[in-house]
């Protein structure tokens, strides 16, 4: 008996086609919903790197634009790592010329970009494509950054953490909306966070959408890469189906807990813990009642500790659960003793308290002097930054002085007379020759060298050499954390101001987009 030829008729492809976009349209717009990711008028900056995932999400926002008025702007980036990659960046920008979707190109060398920075090239090409994002939202008026992370990444990123040793939020995993950690006024959402990459591929076929493959997501050079290629594959086939569904729903129920969790310690905290600052040594410090501290459960103790090590950090990193362990241990017992931890904090033990403190004005140690030389943003509505590794960023753009607020108090962020700069300026630390320009009481202003300065004002000499500075030549305009030089001060009179916010690195996960992928 000969083997049974099946054909199905065109209008059964045709219809299958439609019931495809259909639930895959209907799936996203009501996930875009429950989340309230866009609202009409807002403008989108989405990053499209020309790979499936994110040419899926570009086509499902073009019809949700049709429902919900909103307007895109396409960010793709050249990592410059692969020869083709100019190739990808037409395909882009062809696509968005045909759609009338303004488009922002970014190219950089993320290799030499992550040796200079002192990065692995995955934290540099995040780091790249968020400051892009940053960029094209600066000047376009962009108030949401949409990325391409689908269910498949999201459970990718859980097993990552979970190898890593990460706690309850690591295991939370990709969020579907966060706040830019860097930029309170920027959302960053994800649309199609919930679909599988499968349904992200179906749906592209159905309606005959060609995207790019990116070679660096074949092979195995990555983590993430091998947890995509061997041991999703491997736990779908050997383990359980659907396992990408079941760590999803997982990582949601995770996030729950997680967010009540979180409420829960900050209450705990509010019964016995104070937060002050000692202004004669520039020291920010949590005092902890031992008594009210030991009433509360273990897991909140432990969640506790690790709270105020990262408010207290610049950076809220390099924390682990070896510190948190070593300071838990200073509640139990009597007698006076002390833990140091990393970035300079310190816990210590002093009869029913407990301190834990660090100079605000400390930064991280420094494999070598960072010196950082800044192009000015001559124009109107622009943005540089100056990455500082570690440290974070200091953030420049001008502003004019016709009518402008009232100077900012704002300890981290400062205003200059931009007229009066001439040179290029540089973020760095201390030099000898370094001088500040102060008012001597009597209407004058005068040079005082920046060693006098620091030890007038107290600074610890063992932080004396890694507080950041923005300087003209020798002339510093702001020692960060403390004073900025009388001579560049605005007035009355100023036309144009430069305005400079120094920014710490503290992302919310630290983990979720270091995929190796575009966005």
């Amino acid at each position: 008996m000969g083997g049974l030829s099946l054909t199905f008729p065109t209008e059964i492809r045709y219809y299958h086609s439609m019931d495809t976009k259909w639930k895959t349209e209907r799936k996203v717009f009501s996930f875009l919903e429950e989340h309230r990711m866009i609202q009409p008028g807002d403008r989108v900056i989405l990053g499209v790197s020309g790979g499936a995932d994110s040419v899926c999400l570009l086509f499902l926002l073009l019809e949700y634009s049709k429902k919900v008025p909103f307007s895109m702007t396409a960010v793709h980036v050249n990592h410059g790592i692969r020869q083709d990659a100019g190739e990808d960046a037409a395909f882009v920008e062809e696509l968005c010329r045909e759609r009338e979707i303004p488009f922002f190109l970014k190219k950089e060398n993320v290799s030499r970009m992550a040796a200079r920075e002192g990065l692995s090239e995955e934290d540099a090409g995040r780091r790249l494509r968020y400051d892009a994002f940053r960029e094209a939202a600066e000047r376009f008026g962009g108030s949401k950054i949409a990325v391409a992370h689908n269910s498949n990444d999201r459970a990718e990123t859980m097993l990552f953490c979970l190898f890593r040793g990460s706690g309850l939020k690591g295991l939370c995993s990709i969020a579907p909306v966060r706040e830019d950690w860097s930029h309170s006024r920027l959302q960053v959402i994800r649309p199609i966070l919930c679909l599988e990459r499968q349904e992200v591929e179906e749906y592209l076929k159905v309606r005959g959408i060609p995207f790019c493959r990116d070679s660096t997501n074949q092979g195995d050079d990555y983590a993430r890469n091998r947890i995509r290629h061997h041991i999703l594959p491997y736990a779908e086939q050997q383990i359980s189906s659907g396992v990408v569904g079941h760590m999803y729903r997982t990582a949601d129920i995770l996030t729950e807990e997680e967010d009540y969790l979180a409420g829960q310690t900050r209450e705990a905290l509010a019964r016995c813990a104070v937060f002050s600052r000692e202004a004669s040594r520039s020291l920010w410090r949590a005092v902890v009642e031992t008594e009210g501290f030991l009433k509360e459960h273990t897991a909140l103790q432990k969640r506790m500790i690790l709270a105020l090590a990262k408010e207290l950090s610049p950076t809220g990193r390099d924390i682990s659960m070896t510190h948190v362990e070593d300071v838990l241990k200073l509640f139990q017992g009597a007698g006076s003793r002390r833990v140091d931890l990393p970035l300079g904090l310190q816990a210590r033990r002093e009869y029913t308290k407990v301190i834990l403190e660090r100079s605000r004005a400390v930064c991280p140690a420094q494999k070598e002097p960072f010196r950082k030389q800044v192009f000015l943003p001559v124009e109107g509505g622009r943005m540089v930054r100056a990455e500082l590794g570690s440290l974070g960023c200091m953030e420049f753009s001008v502003i004019s002085g016709e009518n402008c607020a009232e100077v900012p108090r704002n300890k981290y962020t400062k205003w200059f007379d931009y007229d009066k700069i001439k040179e290029s300026l540089t973020v760095r630390c201390r030099l000898t020759g370094d001088f500040l320009t102060i008012g001597d009481g009597s209407g004058h202003m005068i040079h005082k060298s920046l060693k006098d300065y620091m030890v007038t004002e107290k600074i610890p000499r063992e932080i004396r050499n890694s507080v950041p500075l923005l300087a003209e030549g020798s002339h510093v305009l702001w020692l960060a954390g403390y004073r900025i030089s009388e001579y560049y001060k605005v007035c009355r009179n100023t036309k144009r101001i430069l305005q400079v916010q120094l920014k710490v690195s503290c992302p919310d996960s630290g983990t979720e987009d270091e995929d190796g992928r575009a966005y």
